[in-house]
Protein backbone atom coordinates (compact mmCIF):
# COMPACT_ATOMS: atom_id res chain seq x y z
CA UNK A 1 0.00 0.00 0.00
CA UNK A 2 2.71 2.49 0.71
CA UNK A 3 4.43 1.67 -2.76
CA UNK A 4 1.28 3.09 -4.51
CA UNK A 5 0.80 6.32 -2.24
CA UNK A 6 4.54 6.85 -3.22
CA UNK A 7 4.02 6.43 -7.02
CA UNK A 8 0.82 8.36 -7.07
CA UNK A 9 2.77 11.37 -5.31
CA UNK A 10 5.88 10.58 -7.58
CA UNK A 11 3.47 10.67 -10.66
CA UNK A 12 1.42 13.96 -9.01
CA UNK A 13 4.96 15.68 -8.95
CA UNK A 14 6.10 15.30 -11.87
CA UNK A 15 2.95 16.43 -13.49
CA UNK A 16 3.59 19.32 -11.40
CA UNK A 17 7.19 19.09 -12.29
CA UNK A 18 6.37 19.00 -16.41
CA UNK A 19 4.03 22.07 -16.13
CA UNK A 20 6.44 24.62 -14.57
CA UNK A 21 9.56 24.11 -16.80
CA UNK A 22 9.51 20.74 -19.10
CA UNK A 23 13.34 21.52 -20.22
CA UNK A 24 14.28 21.17 -16.66
CA UNK A 25 11.89 18.21 -15.84
CA UNK A 26 13.36 16.26 -19.16
CA UNK A 27 17.08 16.71 -17.86
CA UNK A 28 16.09 15.81 -14.74
CA UNK A 29 14.69 12.70 -16.54
CA UNK A 30 17.61 11.85 -18.23
CA UNK A 31 20.09 12.53 -15.25
CA UNK A 32 17.97 10.29 -13.14
CA UNK A 33 18.56 7.77 -16.18
CA UNK A 34 22.16 8.11 -16.22
CA UNK A 35 22.34 7.26 -12.68
CA UNK A 36 20.01 3.89 -12.98
CA UNK A 37 22.22 2.88 -15.81
CA UNK A 38 25.20 3.55 -13.43
CA UNK A 39 23.87 1.41 -10.54
CA UNK A 40 22.57 -1.16 -12.91
CA UNK A 41 25.41 -3.38 -13.44
CA UNK A 42 26.37 -3.16 -9.94
CA UNK A 43 22.69 -4.11 -8.71
CA UNK A 44 22.29 -7.16 -11.07
CA UNK A 45 25.53 -8.31 -10.17
CA UNK A 46 24.45 -8.19 -6.27
CA UNK A 47 21.05 -9.81 -6.89
CA UNK A 48 22.62 -12.55 -9.11
CA UNK A 49 24.83 -13.47 -6.12
CA UNK A 50 21.98 -13.13 -3.62
CA UNK A 51 20.06 -15.07 -6.09
CA UNK A 52 22.17 -18.16 -6.44
CA UNK A 53 22.79 -18.14 -2.46
CA UNK A 54 19.58 -18.53 -1.63
CA UNK A 55 18.76 -21.22 -4.69
CA UNK A 56 21.92 -23.07 -3.29
CA UNK A 57 21.30 -22.30 0.57
CA UNK A 58 18.35 -22.94 2.31
CA UNK A 59 16.72 -21.09 5.03
CA UNK A 60 17.93 -24.15 7.23
CA UNK A 61 21.69 -23.63 6.28
CA UNK A 62 21.50 -20.13 6.81
CA UNK A 63 20.03 -20.47 9.99
CA UNK A 64 22.70 -22.70 10.59
CA UNK A 65 25.42 -19.96 9.97
CA UNK A 66 24.39 -16.82 10.82
CA UNK A 67 20.31 -17.32 12.52
CA UNK A 68 19.77 -16.82 15.70
CA UNK A 69 20.71 -19.45 17.03
CA UNK A 70 24.62 -19.42 15.49
CA UNK A 71 25.78 -17.73 18.64
CA UNK A 72 29.09 -15.52 18.55
CA UNK A 73 29.92 -17.50 15.67
CA UNK A 74 27.06 -16.54 13.55
CA UNK A 75 27.89 -13.15 14.19
CA UNK A 76 31.59 -13.41 14.29
CA UNK A 77 30.92 -14.64 10.74
CA UNK A 78 28.69 -12.33 9.67
CA UNK A 79 30.97 -9.36 10.68
CA UNK A 80 33.68 -10.96 8.26
CA UNK A 81 31.94 -11.38 5.80
CA UNK A 82 30.18 -7.84 6.11
CA UNK A 83 34.27 -6.05 6.37
CA UNK A 84 35.59 -7.81 3.41
CA UNK A 85 32.46 -7.45 0.93
CA UNK A 86 32.21 -4.40 -1.16
CA UNK A 87 28.50 -3.79 -1.32
CA UNK A 88 26.50 -0.37 -1.93
CA UNK A 89 23.77 0.84 0.82
CA UNK A 90 20.95 0.34 -1.90
CA UNK A 91 22.19 -3.05 -2.40
CA UNK A 92 22.77 -4.09 1.32
CA UNK A 93 19.82 -3.41 3.25
CA UNK A 94 17.31 -5.08 0.55
CA UNK A 95 19.90 -8.22 0.93
CA UNK A 96 20.09 -7.93 4.37
CA UNK A 97 16.17 -8.02 4.32
CA UNK A 98 15.97 -11.45 2.26
CA UNK A 99 18.78 -12.62 4.43
CA UNK A 100 16.07 -12.19 7.59
CA UNK A 101 13.20 -13.83 5.46
CA UNK A 102 15.40 -17.00 4.91
CA UNK A 103 16.24 -17.36 8.47
CA UNK A 104 19.28 -15.06 9.37
CA UNK A 105 19.29 -13.64 13.07
CA UNK A 106 19.10 -9.86 13.66
CA UNK A 107 22.22 -9.27 15.55
CA UNK A 108 23.95 -11.25 13.08
CA UNK A 109 22.28 -9.07 10.32
CA UNK A 110 23.44 -5.77 12.29
CA UNK A 111 26.85 -6.92 12.17
CA UNK A 112 26.82 -7.35 8.88
CA UNK A 113 25.58 -4.27 7.84
CA UNK A 114 27.75 -2.31 10.46
CA UNK A 115 30.95 -3.76 8.84
CA UNK A 116 29.73 -3.51 5.37
CA UNK A 117 29.09 -0.14 5.83
CA UNK A 118 32.12 0.96 7.92
CA UNK A 119 34.34 -1.20 7.89
CA UNK A 120 36.56 -0.74 4.54
CA UNK A 121 39.13 -3.94 4.26
CA UNK A 122 39.33 -3.91 -0.06
CA UNK A 123 39.67 -0.09 0.18
CA UNK A 124 42.08 -0.26 3.00
CA UNK A 125 44.83 0.71 0.67
CA UNK A 126 43.39 3.21 -0.59
CA UNK A 127 42.34 4.86 2.82
CA UNK A 128 46.16 4.07 4.12
CA UNK A 129 47.12 6.54 1.01
CA UNK A 130 45.33 9.48 1.97
CA UNK A 131 44.84 9.18 5.62
CA UNK A 132 48.29 6.77 6.53
CA UNK A 133 48.57 3.75 8.46
CA UNK A 134 47.85 4.66 11.53
CA UNK A 135 44.57 6.27 11.12
CA UNK A 136 42.88 3.90 8.50
CA UNK A 137 43.80 1.03 10.81
CA UNK A 138 42.86 2.16 13.49
CA UNK A 139 39.67 3.81 12.07
CA UNK A 140 38.55 0.20 10.64
CA UNK A 141 39.78 -1.34 13.91
CA UNK A 142 37.08 0.71 15.78
CA UNK A 143 34.31 0.45 13.13
CA UNK A 144 34.37 -3.51 13.36
CA UNK A 145 34.31 -3.44 17.32
CA UNK A 146 31.59 -0.89 17.29
CA UNK A 147 29.93 -3.17 14.81
CA UNK A 148 29.94 -5.49 17.41
CA UNK A 149 28.39 -3.04 20.04
CA UNK A 150 25.58 -2.46 17.35
CA UNK A 151 24.97 -6.14 17.10
CA UNK A 152 24.51 -6.60 21.09
CA UNK A 153 22.33 -4.24 21.52
CA UNK A 154 19.93 -5.36 18.60
CA UNK A 155 20.14 -8.60 20.02
CA UNK A 156 19.29 -7.15 23.53
CA UNK A 157 16.19 -5.17 21.89
CA UNK A 158 14.59 -7.96 19.59
CA UNK A 159 15.37 -11.01 21.61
Amino acid sequence: MDNIVFYIFAVVFLFFSLLKSKEKTKLGLLKAWKAFENILPQLLVVLLIVGLMLALMNAALISKFIGADSGIFGVVLAAAFGAITMIPPFVAFPTAAILLEAGAGYAQIAVFVSTLMMVGVITLPLEIKYFGVKVSIARNILAFLFSFIVAGFIGLVVY
